[in-house]
């Protein structure tokens, strides 16, 4: 028998936007006038999440892109995307792992395509950022938790031995 306490898991997303986006290019226009760029991009990840309301929460993504020409910065785009979403009915796992992976998964092709159309607009050809496995890095992360937390431990025991004998 079924406890009338089950909930069925419902996860639904709610709004998606962005939230904060900048674009610079600090050598710009006299970078145009250059032909032999070779720039170097290099990308910055973060993501978080917070609860607004029962069963309602916020996640955001920040990326940041940097273009570089030897040591010229060519541009820099940071963008935070964020999004509002319902998770019910998940145990704690579940919803962390919807919340680490799926969710920001979810909200890069938005931060992706403004990426895109930013640099394109900045008068560099359009930047497409390969797809990213959010769900590698969230497995990462709960390895490098746990390795912290044994080592914490450890550390624990360790001062706890060499107490009064």
């Amino acid at each position: 028998m079924v406890s009338e306490q089950t909930q069925a898991q419902q996860f639904q997303v709610v709004r998606v936007y962005t939230k904060d986006v900048s674009f610079e290019s600090p050598k710009a226009p006299n970078i145009f006038l250059e032909t032999d760029i070779k720039p170097q991009v290099s990308l910055q990840l973060n993501n978080g999440a917070n609860k607004l309301a029962d069963n309602i929460f916020e996640v955001t993504l920040q990326l940041t892109v940097t273009a570089k020409n030897g040591e010229d910065n060519l541009y820099l785009v940071e963008i935070t995307q964020g999004g509002v979403f319902r998770i019910e009915g998940f145990d704690d796992n579940a919803r962390s792992m919807l919340l680490g992976a799926y969710c920001p998964s979810t909200l890069f092709p938005f931060a992706r395509q403004t990426i895109a159309d930013m640099v394109m607009n900045g008068g560099f050809p359009q930047l497409l950022l390969e797809p990213i496995n959010f769900d590698a890095l969230y497995q990462q992360h709960l390895r490098e938790a746990a390795a912290k937390q044994q080592a914490q431990q450890a550390a624990q025991s360790e001062q706890g031995e060499g107490g009064v004998h």
